[in-house]
C-alpha cells in the first residue's frame, strides 16, 4: 500500500498531462458540452484521488483494517479513471485530422504503459484498468468504416495491450519476489542478532536467499530490458517519420518512461549484487582522463537536452582504485545532479587533497534540506523538497545513493555531502593517488549531441531478438546507413565466408547470442576477415557489474547498457566513427 501511495503524485501528473493533451487537441472540434463535461468528470476523479493521497499522508500509521478500506475506495477510483479514458475513444474519435487521432491513441496507450509500474502487483486490477481503456479504443477503431486499414490498426492496438500484460507480469513477479526475499532475509538477520542457536543454519539460508535473489534479478533484468530496448528504438523511428511537434513530444515522453524503467531495474539489480557479496574491489591505477571521457560521452547528450553545462576538471590526475566501481559511483551522482538541476550546470572535478585525490560532483540544483541529509543514503529514502517536484525528479526507488555509499564502503573510500536548499549540492569522494603517471592525452573534443548522417556507411547488426534487430535496422536506415542484419553468429560467419563480403564501417552486436555465443566472438570473427582494419564495434549488454569494461578496454570496443535510448546510441556511433 505504501508503494501505491508513493506513486500517486506521478499518476496524477500523468492524468493531468493526458487531460491537457485531449483539451488542446479537440478544443473547437468537439462540442463544448461533450468536451468540458467529460473533462469535468475526469477533474473530479483527479481531485478525489488527490484527497485520498493527502489523507494517507496524514495517517501513514493507520491500522491494517483501515488501509484495506482505503484500498477498496482507491481501486474504485482507478477503475473509474479507466472507464472515463476508454469513453474518450468514443467521444472524440474521428474529430479532426491525423494529429488528433495520433494524440488520442498515444495518450491512451501511454496511460496503459504507465500502469505497468503502478498496478503490476495487482493482476486483476491491471487487466480491468487496461481493458476499460483499450477495449473501447479497439472497438471504436474497428467500427470506423471511413478509416483505411481500420482492422489492421485495431489489431495493432490490441497487440499493444498484450505487450503491456507481458511487461506487467514480468515486472510484478520481479517486484513481488524481491519483497518476499527481502522480508525473508530481514527475518533471518533478526534471528542472528538475537543470538539464536540456529545461527549457522540461518546464515547459510540468508546467503542462499541472497544468491537466489541475485540470480533471479540477473535473469529478470535481461528479459525485461529486451522489450524496453526495442520499444525505445521503435519510438525513435516513429519520431523520425512524424513531423508534427506535438506528436514528437509524446514520443519523447515514451522514451523518458523507458529510461525511468531501466533505472528502476538497474537499481534493484545493483543493490542485490552488492548485498550478496558478488562485487569485489580490484584497485589499479586509473586515469581520470579516460573516466571523464566515458562520463562525458554518456551524460553530455542528457545535459544538452536540459540546457545544462556539463564540465570536467582535473583530468590529468591518476587514482588507485577499482575503475568499474568508481565509474558506477560517479554515474549515479552525475545522473542525480542532472535530474535535480534545471538551471546552471554540473561540474565533476578531481584535485589533490592531503596526499589523496578528492573527487567531487557539484550541481546548481534544488538542494537537500538539513533534516534530510542524514537519511539520503538509506534504502528507499527519497528527499522531500520544500517545493513541488517535477515528475522526472520523483522517478526511482531511492536506491541510487544507497548503492553509492555501499560501493564507497567496499573501497574504504570516504564519502561526504554538503548541500544548500535552492543553491545546489556537492558530493565528495576521497581516493588514494595512483603511482603510475597519467597516460598520453587522447582526443578530448566535446561530444555534444550530433546531427548524425550515415549516408554511404555500412553497419552490421547482430542480435537474436527480432524486435530489437528490426528496431535497429529501421533507426539506422532513417539516419541514412546501409544495414546488414544477422540473427546469430553462424549467420554472420556465413556472410563473412563469402568472397563478396564488404567490410562494414561499424559492428553493433548483442552480448548474448544463441547457443551460448557472445558478442565478442562476433567481433573477433569480423576482425579476422579484415585483419588490416581496426573494425569499430559497439556491444550492447544488460549487465552492469559483469566485468565487461575490462573486456572492452582489452579488445577495443565500447559498451551500451540496455535499454539504449536513441540519443545515446547516436552519440556513441558518432564517437566510434570519429575515432577512425
Amino acid at each position: 500500500m505504501r508503494t501505491l501511495y508513493l506513486q500517486t503524485p506521478a499518476t496524477l501528473g500523468g492524468y493531468a498531462f493526458g487531460l491537457g493533451v485531449v483539451l488542446m487537441s479537440f478544443h473547437g472540434l468537439a462540442g463544448q458540452r461533450r468536451l468540458f463535461g467529460w473533462a469535468a468528470v475526469v477533474s473530479l476523479l483527479w481531485v478525489l484521488q488527490l484527497l485520498h493521497y493527502l489523507r494517507w499522508r496524514r495517517q501513514r500509521d493507520a491500522d491494517e483494517a483501515l488501509q484495506r478500506a482505503w484500498r477498496r475506495s482507491w481501486t474504485a477510483l482507478v477503475l473509474a479513471h479507466g472507464a472515463l479514458w476508454g469513453a474518450a475513444a468514443w467521444l472524440f474519435w474521428g474529430l479532426g485530422g491525423s494529429y488528433q487521432t495520433t494524440s488520442l491513441v498515444l495518450v491512451l496507450y501511454g496511460l496503459c504503459v504507465a500502469s505497468v509500474q503502478m498496478l503490476a502487483t495487482q493482476t486483476r486490477l491491471f487487466l480491468a484498468y487496461n481493458g476499460l481503456v483499450l477495449a473501447p479504443t479497439v472497438l471504436r477503431i474497428a467500427s470506423d468504416a471511413g478509416l483505411d486499414g481500420r482492422l489492421q490498426l485495431a489489431a495493432v492496438v490490441a497487440s499493444l495491450f498484450v505487450v503491456s500484460v507481458l511487461m506487467s507480469r514480468t515486472y510484478g513477479n520481479a517486484l513481488g519476489q524481491a519483497m518476499l526475499l527481502k522480508r525473508h532475509t530481514d527475518e533471518i538477520a533478526a534471528q542472528l542478532r538475537a543470538g539464536k542457536a540456529e545461527a549457522d543454519a540461518a546464515r547459510r539460508a540468508a546467503e542462499a536467499a541472497c544468491q537466489a535473489k541475485t540470480q533471479f534479478f540477473a535473469a529478470a533484468s535481461h528479459d525485461l530490458r529486451q522489450p524496453l530496448h526495442a520499444m525505445g528504438l521503435f519510438a525513435e523511428a516513429l519520431r523520425q517519420r512524424v513531423h508534427e511537434p506535438e506528436v514528437a513530444a509524446l514520443v519523447n515522453s515514451i522514451n523518458e518512461s523507458v529510461d525511468a524503467l531501466e533505472g528502476l531495474f538497474g537499481e534493484l539489480l545493483d543493490i542485490t549484487r552488492i548485498d550478496s557479496g558478488d562485487v569485489e574491489p580490484r584497485p589499479e591505477a586509473m586515469a581520470m582522463r579516460e573516466l571523464f571521457a566515458r562520463l562525458r560521452l554518456h551524460f553530455e547528450p542528457l545535459a544538452f537536452e536540459k540546457g545544462l553545462a556539463l564540465a570536467f576538471r582535473g583530468e590529468r590526475h591518476v587514482a588507485h582504485a577499482d575503475p568499474v566501481l568508481v565509474e558506477r559511483i560517479l554515474r549515479n551522482l552525475v545522473s542525480n545532479a542532472i535530474r535535480y538541476t534545471d538551471d546552471g550546470g554540473v561540474l565533476v572535478s578531481c584535485r589533490p587533497h592531503g596526499g589523496r585525490l578528492l573527487l567531487q560532483v557539484w550541481d546548481s540544483g534544488i538542494g537537500i534540506a538539513d533534516v534530510s541529509l542524514p537519511h539520503i543514503f538509506e534504502e528507499f529514502f527519497q528527499v522531500r523538497s520544500t517545493r513541488a517536484l517535477q515528475p522526472h525528479h520523483r522517478k526511482g526507488l531511492g536506491l541510487g545513493l544507497a548503492i553509492v555509499q555501499r560501493l564507497a564502503a567496499l573501497m574504504h573510500a570516504e564519502l561526504t555531502v554538503r548541500s544548500r536548499v535552492g543553491h545546489g549540492t556537492v558530493f565528495s569522494l576521497l581516493l588514494p593517488r595512483g603511482r603510475l603517471p597519467p597516460p598520453a592525452p587522447g582526443p578530448d573534443a566535446a561530444l555534444s549531441l550530433p546531427a548524425l548522417a550515415l549516408a554511404g556507411r555500412l553497419v552490421a547488426v547482430v542480435d537474436d531478438e527480432a524486435a530489437v534487430r528490426e528496431g535497429l535496422v529501421v533507426l539506422l536506415q532513417a539516419w541514412g546507413a546501409r544495414v546488414l542484419d544477422f540473427d546469430s553468429l553462424d549467420a554472420l560467419q556465413g556472410w563473412l565466408a563469402s568472397p563478396r563480403a564488404e567490410r562494414p564501417d561499424l559492428l553493433i552486436t548483442d552480448d548474448r547470442l544463441p547457443q551460448g555465443r557472445r558478442g565478442l566472438q562476433a567481433l573477433q570473427a569480423a576482425r579476422a576477415r579484415w585483419p588490416d582494419a581496426a573494425l569499430p564495434a559497439i556491444v550492447v549488454t544488460a549487465g552492469t557489474f559483469d566485468g565487461h569494461e575490462r573486456g572492452a578496454a582489452e579488445h577495443g570496443y565500447h559498451l551500451l547498457i540496455k535499454p539504449v535510448l536513441p540519443n545515446r546510441l547516436r552519440a556513441m556511433i558518432a564517437f566510434k566513427l570519429g575515432m577512425r
